[in-house]
């Protein structure tokens, strides 16, 4: 855990001289001290995904900034399409951290094909952080029409 900054006493006490006194001041604190401890703390992301269609296709963008192929799994489980990963953190030893905001550590991420799915044609390509995942469709069957005999 990073050490906190810590402020003087008198540099406290003149903060609070500038901003009066409020019944929510006590709940203000916490919840800003919290927000301070929850960053420094691990935590899972999920990365953002896009779903679109073009051409009979179903595509899948994954944003995986900082990520190499290297690092991303892909599987296919009857109709479940998963997508694993790891991201390592970009925290360098010798700095002192106050805050980090980029995602860090696993996940996974898994979507359900539709039945008309090729399952044997997926295609994924990776480019400049992102992950497309290409997943195309059988030919649909065309409804025919049956004579009826008499």
């Amino acid at each position: 855990m990073a050490p906190q900054i810590k402020r003087s006493e008198s540099q406290e006490n003149r903060e609070r001289m500038r901003y009066p006194a409020s019944p929510f001041r006590m709940f203000e604190d916490f919840f800003n001290d919290w927000a301070v401890r929850s960053w420094n703390e691990p935590r899972a992301w999920t990365p953002p995904v896009d779903i679109m269609e073009k051409d009979s296709n179903l595509m899948l963008m994954i944003s995986l900034p900082g990520m190499s192929e290297k690092d991303i799994e892909l599987k296919i489980e009857g109709q479940t399409l998963t997508i694993k990963g790891e991201l390592k953190s970009n925290e360098s030893e010798g700095y002192i951290y106050h805050q980090t905001e980029s995602p860090s550590g696993s996940f996974s991420r898994s979507f359900t094909l539709p039945d008309s799915t090729d399952l044997g044609n997926i295609k994924a390509d990776f480019k400049n952080g992102i992950l497309t995942v290409t997943v195309p469709q059988k030919p649909e069957v065309k409804p025919r029409t049956i004579k009826i005999n008499i």
